[in-house]
């Protein structure tokens, strides 16, 4: 499975918000220039997040989007189960229906586990942590 750019540029969004909005609520405009991505698909995003109450708007000349939910309680799973949805590594394990192999298949077991791992991951690592510097890679640099 890989990881679309709705769920890296979502995380990366989210955490510009941390990051620029101690003062006051963040454009879109702006999250964008630095992070390189359309205001357009960020919009889309941002919208989807708000749905999920991880993020809220306010409108006016001092408006923009700041985070609804305290760094600590967001966590990377939260926000790429929110932008992706179905999160499983194989059919058999999510909504695609039941597989007439389900019983009887020697590696069911494996995508299952290791889609459990992954899961377990992303919800171990917050915006808490990642604006302090921890849960990106073993050399303390994000990946994207």
């Amino acid at each position: 499975m890989k990881l679309t750019t709705r769920s890296r540029y979502g995380t990366r969004m989210m955490l510009d918000m941390a990051l620029n909005g101690q003062d006051g609520p963040v454009r879109i405009k702006e999250i964008a220039a630095r992070q390189g991505v359309s205001v357009k698909y960020l919009e889309k995003l941002v919208r989807e997040l708000k749905e999920a109450g991880f993020v809220r708007s306010r409108r006016g000349p001092r408006g923009g989007h700041e985070l609804d939910k305290p760094l600590e309680s967001i966590s990377v799973g939260d926000i790429v189960r929110t932008l992706e949805g179905d999160m499983s590594l194989v059919e058999c394990d999510g909504d695609g229906g039941p597989c007439p192999r389900r019983t009887d298949c020697l590696t069911r077991g494996v995508w299952i586990e290791a889609a459990r791992a992954m899961h377990e991951k992303l919800d171990s690592i917050t915006l808490a942590d990642l604006v302090a510097g921890r849960g990106c890679g073993p050399s303390g640099d994000a990946e994207d």
